[in-house]
């Protein structure tokens, strides 16, 4: 290699020294390697980071005492940069100096030291080596069977580590049975990420320790809408009935993920002072959370419930409805001769007006089930008199089912299907299906019309 190379590395400024090194660790040039080891003590971190990289392409032994040094540069990166090197080297010399970095303060350091370590065939010698060995590696759950040791371990993790190891840290700790575990659990509810927090809830799920229910019932006020949801498991577990109140206040929440796990608690717990609250939703604009409330209803057994839920057999969503069905049904299969079922009745004949189809057919057979004639009503809407024909047949019930599935390739192949059909009953489902919020779906609906025309 020319003197003017090393003079440049001598008095070149940074961004030249720089791009001769990057240049000589591109070369393959066996009389790279001195320079590159001369870079390794230059004043710039950057160049000396390139230079102990670079060094990686030519497997030189004269590079390894070197590197060692660097090991104790005072830049994380030129100390990782130098593991790493120095492990796919392969040269054991560089082992008990590699050792050291697992205890470096930096956790990307002590990771590239361990995989270094790895590849040198390095085997910890005692439990203390094996536990750095672990730590670095990131495998926390292995630390689970070393005994208190190992907890002690996870807590100081907990405690000082970055947020993943803490996440795993806490995950880790959920599995042993130690009486630090609950004050561990106590303070991750405090870390300001919400994956370690959402897992400190996890963990006290499963303990149900009531102790816990007034740290757990902090979180329904989270700003995460996540850990709010977390919190609700939690409080259900931990709390049992006392929770009812603050789980009641969950359903109003703004995330609709969290109202439908409350709804889902309050239906498990089974106390029916949450009837009233329950009530007051169930006609939630999310689908999810109306089908989770009316469950709930039916869970409580509470008659209150079944004016409400004859209304909720008139939904537009066909899940709901079924469920309202289900949880009148469990409330009192006689639920149709009851007094508060007949109350209803002013909203169930509205919803023969309805402008979708399936509204006015469950309406119209609602009225039949109360005994009530449908073609006497004035202002019959013309979807129910299509209902009640006769002459659709039972291919045609199913694609017209179908055009309304949660599942939008088969609403898609349900309006087709319709479309080849040429039924003359399926106009009206047809056009309510032309709203579809997917456009394909939209324009097959649309196609199927212009076929039955």
């Amino acid at each position: 290699m020319s003197w003017w190379t090393y003079q440049q590395l001598r008095i070149g400024g940074p961004k030249t020294r720089l791009a001769i090194v990057e240049k000589l660790s591109l070369e393959y040039d066996d009389e790279s390697v001195g320079p590159l080891i001369f870079a390794l003590k230059d004043k710039d971190p950057d160049v000396r980071c390139t230079a102990a990289r670079g060094l990686l392409r030519y497997y030189d032994p004269k590079a390894v005492d070197p590197l060692i040094i660097i090991l104790r540069d005072q830049v994380p990166l030129a100390r990782a940069a130098a593991a790493e090197t120095l492990g796919r080297l392969g040269d054991a010399k560089a082992t008990p100096h590699l050792v050291l970095l697992l205890r470096d303060v930096d956790p990307v350091v002590r990771g590239i030291a361990v995989r270094s370590l790895n590849r040198l065939g390095w085997k910890p010698a005692s439990d203390p080596d094996r536990v750095l060995q672990i730590l670095a590696m990131g495998n926390l759950q292995e630390l689970v069977g070393m005994g208190p040791e190992g907890v002690g371990h996870l807590l100081e993790t907990l405690r000082n580590g970055t947020p993943n190891k803490q996440f795993a840290a806490v995950k880790a700790l959920g599995q042993v049975s130690d009486s630090r575990v609950l004050p561990a659990m106590r303070e991750a509810l405090k870390k300001n990420v919400d994956a370690v927090r959402m897992a400190a809830l996890g963990v006290m799920e499963q303990m149900a320790d009531p102790q816990t229910f007034p740290d757990v019932e902090r979180l329904l006020r989270d700003e995460s809408a996540a850990v709010r949801g977390a919190a609700v498991e939690a409080a259900t577990m931990c709390g049992g009935r006392s929770a009812v109140p603050s789980l009641l206040k969950c359903l109003k929440d703004p995330s609709w993920e969290v109202r439908k796990s409350a709804a889902e608690s309050l239906g498990v717990l089974g106390d029916s002072s949450a009837v009233e609250g329950l009530c007051q939703i169930i006609q939630d604009p999310d689908r999810d959370v109306r089908e989770s409330v009316i469950v709930a209803l039916g869970e409580l057994g509470d008659p209150r419930a079944i004016q409400l839920l004859v209304v909720s057999l008139l939904d537009t969503e066909n899940t709901v409805r079924n469920a309202a069905s289900a949880a009148l049904y469990k409330i009192n299969r006689r639920w149709d001769e009851t007094e508060l079922a007949h109350r209803a009745l002013p909203k169930v004949k509205a919803a023969l007006k309805h402008n979708d189809y399936w509204v006015c057919q469950a309406a119209a057979k609602l009225l039949e089930q109360f005994r009530i004639d449908v073609k006497s009503l004035q202002g019959e809407a013309p979807a129910v008199k299509l209902a009640m024909k006769s002459g659709p047949s039972p291919v045609y019930a199913l694609f017209a089912d179908l055009l309304f599935d949660r599942d939008r390739d088969l609403r898609l192949a349900a309006a087709v299907s319709l479309g080849r059909l040429r039924e003359k009953a399926a106009t009206a489902i047809l056009s309510t299906a032309s709203r579809d919020p997917d456009y394909s779906v939209r324009q097959a609906a649309l196609s199927a019309l212009t076929a039955l025309e």
